[in-house]
């Protein structure tokens, strides 16, 4: 793992320990499965959705907050745009994040029909439990982080609370550790989604040509995911080329301060390029000659 990623899972374990000791792995079952529903994850008809995240902070962009009056407002902006679901970090030492945003979130965007998504580096089942008790309708999980069986772990653990799961690669190794998890899973009734992100993990920079360069290795049959590197609309309009059909994108929108507006220029420009590669597509299969 990255020196991040290292860090992150240490200060994961240090947390799950702390919880732990304050309540029973039994007591938060029972919590979590008595949670009131949180909503589905929808996607549109239109080809292309976006996941909004709301994050204080982070290591590449630093303080994050200046637009942001609050993780309510900031949340319901994005509900406003149009954002298929919201992402919430909760990791506090790197992120500023805690389970409380996670909680405010759910309260303001459930009613609202729109399901929050906690982003952290979760290492046991327990840290989805949380999530769920908190609110909230799916969790991130990182395949450089975890052993395929612990993976594997975190998947049941969700199904089973009927959360969706974000699940996170970085690179070509990755994929295939997805592909094989993913292999036997093809009959279960759960809502995964593949997610490819296309931050370097020891500069912080984003690659974006990435998305399109190990696209061919993200597993076929589930909804693809472009992360970190979507930051204009010409951005947005790349990856619908290659195939993705939704967007995670964080610190683009948490530094705007009209993120609903911003919100819907960009699903307008996605849905857009997916109508038009729908059509070409259409035409191709139809034999149809084109000047494009």
């Amino acid at each position: 793992m990255s020196g991040l990623l290292t860090e992150m899972a240490q200060t994961s374990l240090a947390r799950l320990a702390e919880a732990r000791s304050k309540e029973s792995e039994q007591s938060l079952w029972a919590r979590a499965s008595d949670a009131p529903a949180a909503p589905l994850l929808r996607l549109s008809s239109e080809g292309f959705d976006v996941l909004a995240e709301c994050k204080l902070q982070s290591p590449s962009a630093g303080d994050l907050s200046a637009n942001t009056s609050g993780v309510e407002d900031r949340v319901r902006s994005y509900a406003q745009g149009g954002a298929c679901a919201v992402s919430v970090l909760t990791e506090p030492t790197r992120f500023g994040g805690n389970l409380d945003h996670l909680a405010q979130a759910a309260r303001v965007l459930t009613p609202l029909g729109v399901p929050v998504m906690r982003k952290d580096f979760l290492v046991d089942p327990y840290q989805v439990m949380e999530a769920r008790a908190a609110g909230a309708g799916g969790v991130l999980v990182i395949v450089r982080m975890l052993e395929p069986c612990h993976i594997t772990a975190l998947l049941d653990c969700a199904a089973m609370l009927k959360m969706f799961v974000l699940l996170e690669a970085f690179d070509a190794e990755d994929l295939a550790v997805a592909r094989a998890v993913l292999t036997p899973r093809k009959q279960h009734a759960e809502k995964i989604l593949v997610g490819l992100n296309c931050r370097d993990l020891e500069t912080l920079k984003i690659d974006l040509p990435r998305l399109e360069e190990l696209a061919e290795g993200l597993p076929a049959g589930y909804t693809w995911v472009a992360e970190s590197g979507v930051t204009s609309l010409d951005d947005v309009r790349t990856v619908v080329d290659v195939g993705y059909r939704v967007a995670l994108i964080g610190t683009t929108l948490m530094n705007s301060d009209a993120p609903k507006k911003l919100l819907g220029d960009i699903l307008t420009a996605g849905r857009e390029r997916a109508m038009e590669v729908r059509t070409r597509k259409i035409r191709i299969a139809t034999g149809e000659a084109t000047s494009e």
